[in-house]
């Protein structure tokens, strides 16, 4: 009788598929959704993951666009779950071979993410799939209130860390209580977003719904397991109604 393939089988076999070339991460992603991760040793959605592989000098490398060859090597994206591999040499167990950690992979990690977050942006723009400046963000945000999924409506609120107040708090009572949820981002200055996004003087943009959207949520859902994605006095003051 041949023996079922569960998806435990499924991982264990497209990764050894994947380490000697015989077929590229993106194909094992498209084919197995879960992904062991090296700490908990649980199947688990490759989504809140981070993969990682073993570099030619034998250094574990983070691999957050899943297209370098090798076996990949799969933990949970979030700060504990990253100590815990560093400390307890878990990737060299999972490759079962010797592997070196280099120094600062805990910074390197969580900066990597900031950086696909930023690229995200870049692209959604130059894709026509996010607006900037007050006016227009306000009228992508109102689309929400009005007519939930509708053609051009912000899935995410993007606002300068240090941008003014007073903007602020007129797009975040209009992004405030949607459905779908709109997504609130203050990780980067004015001048982080300003030279990603080509323009200038950026403080307000909006990321359309769609797929770079979805993309951008991605990349934000693991950033959380390592920082806050915005000041937390941004969602304590209360909202004006008006």
């Amino acid at each position: 009788m041949t023996p079922s393939l569960n998806n435990e089988t499924l991982i264990d076999l497209n990764d050894d598929l994947a380490e000697a070339g015989e077929i590229s991460s993106q194909t094992v992603s498209v084919r197995v959704a879960n992904r062991r991760d090296v700490a908990s040793h649980q199947s688990v959605s490759r989504d809140g993951l981070i993969r990682f592989v073993v570099g030619p000098d034998g250094f574990v490398v983070p691999d957050l666009k899943e297209t370098l060859p090798g076996r990949g090597l799969w933990l949970k994206a979030d700060a504990d779950s990253l100590a815990l591999a560093i400390k307890k040499n878990l990737f060299s167990r999972a490759a079962k071979r010797a592997v070196k950690t280099p120094e600062g992979l805990d910074t390197l990690v969580p900066a990597l993410i900031r950086r696909r977050l930023l690229e995200q942006l870049g692209l959604a723009r130059r894709e026509g799939n996010l607006v900037t400046g007050f006016e227009k963000v306000a009228t992508a945000l109102k689309l929400g209130k009005t007519a939930p999924h509708a053609a051009g409506r912000a899935a995410w609120l993007i606002e300068a860390s240090d941008g003014a107040e007073d903007g602020r708090s007129k797009l975040l009572n209009l992004s405030n209580g949607q459905t779908p949820s709109v997504g609130l981002c203050g990780l980067f200055s004015n001048d982080e977003l300003s030279l990603a996004l080509g323009l200038e003087n950026v403080i307000h943009a909006a990321l359309i719904e769609g797929r770079r959207a979805a993309a951008f949520s991605r990349e934000a859902e693991r950033l959380c397991g390592f920082e806050a994605l915005f000041p937390a006095q941004w969602r304590e003051r209360p909202f004006n109604s008006n």
